[in-house]
């Protein structure tokens, strides 16, 4: 009897204890810590540790395959006073702003396309992942064929057009580069835009539209008084990705232009690796890469802060 009872009464203190874990798990903010722990140790391993060791290796002055030497930030002010830098800082936000502009505009009009009531449209919506899915390299090296001078597609279309011949040399034209990447950019991006955007246009009650239609609006006023506002976070968000994405742009820009000519492609990532790895300063080509991150974090808590208002 009495190893029955004890028995019973271990049972009991498991079964409190039990129901009090559960009762600790069923917390929400217990819960959401549980379920954000492996994506935080994701980061912290996958992510924070590289940030770090850039950090680290910025301040040092660091050639291949020697030791490093603390320096301070003395990397950093040689880059401010590198004309190239400044040019790299240009370059960049000029690229970033064309092509997010133009991917925001293109992929909200491409959305919009889609939304309609068409044949195959099925088909159509799934033929725009096309750019967004084949590797990015693979890609850009079917564009600079058809930018090639003496192969180029586009060209032999122009000079059927008119053009004289042999046709513009879309990357040895500084401007004209400027101009190409701008473009494959775009080409590239607006899958992304067009269908985040496509889906968040699904979301929108038909409702709405027949009440405005009923109303009296017009085609833009319903965009510009249904649509757009309730489109307006989505775009928000999906703008914030696409200039951290193409703020740090690397493997389109490496592939058709190596940052020329005569630097006027020249990115931060592009010049962060040409100095990094290209010359063999480590820690000089760490402080260009770590030079972009200051305009990304205001950026990001810019678009933050007017999205929390909204």
């Amino acid at each position: 009897m009495a190893f029955r009872s004890e028995l019973m009464g271990a049972s009991a203190r498991f079964g409190r204890r039990d129901a009090a874990l559960t009762m600790w798990l069923d917390r929400e903010s217990v819960f959401s810590w549980l379920m954000m722990a492996l994506p935080l140790l994701f980061l912290a391993a996958f992510v924070g540790y590289p940030f770090f060791y850039g950090i680290l290796l910025s301040l040092q002055d660091r050639p291949v395959a020697q030791a490093g030497t603390f320096v301070g930030l003395k990397n950093f002010i040689t880059d401010i006073h590198d004309p190239i830098f400044w040019r790299v800082v240009f370059n960049t936000f000029v690229y970033t702003g064309a092509a997010t502009l133009l991917k925001m505009v293109g992929g909200l009009g491409l959305a919009l396309a889609m939304n309609q009531h068409f044949r195959m449209k099925n088909i159509v919506r799934a033929s725009l992942l096309l750019p967004f899915i084949v590797p990015t390299v693979l890609s850009t090296v079917a564009w600079l064929w058809m930018l090639d001078p003496a192969f180029s597609v586009v060209n032999r279309m122009l000079i059927g057009l008119g053009v004289p011949k042999p046709g513009p040399s879309w990357l040895g034209n500084p401007y004209l580069a400027m101009f190409s990447i701008i473009m494959i950019n775009t080409w590239r991006g607006l899958p992304f835009y067009g269908i985040t955007l496509l889906a968040g246009l699904q979301t929108v009650p038909p409702e709405l539209y027949e009440a405005a239609t009923i109303d009296g609006a017009s085609g833009w006023q319903r965009f510009r008084f249904v649509t757009f506002p309730l489109l307006k976070p989505i775009i928000l968000i999906v703008t914030l990705f696409s200039i951290i994405f193409t703020f740090a742009d690397f493997q389109l820009v490496y592939v058709l232009t190596h940052g020329g000519p005569q630097n006027a492609t020249q990115l931060f990532a592009t010049y962060a690796f040409d100095i990094g790895l290209g010359a063999g300063q480590l820690g000089l080509g760490a402080s260009i890469a770590l030079a972009m991150l200051p305009a990304l974090a205001l950026l990001i808590v810019g678009l933050t802060l007017y999205m929390r208002k909204q």
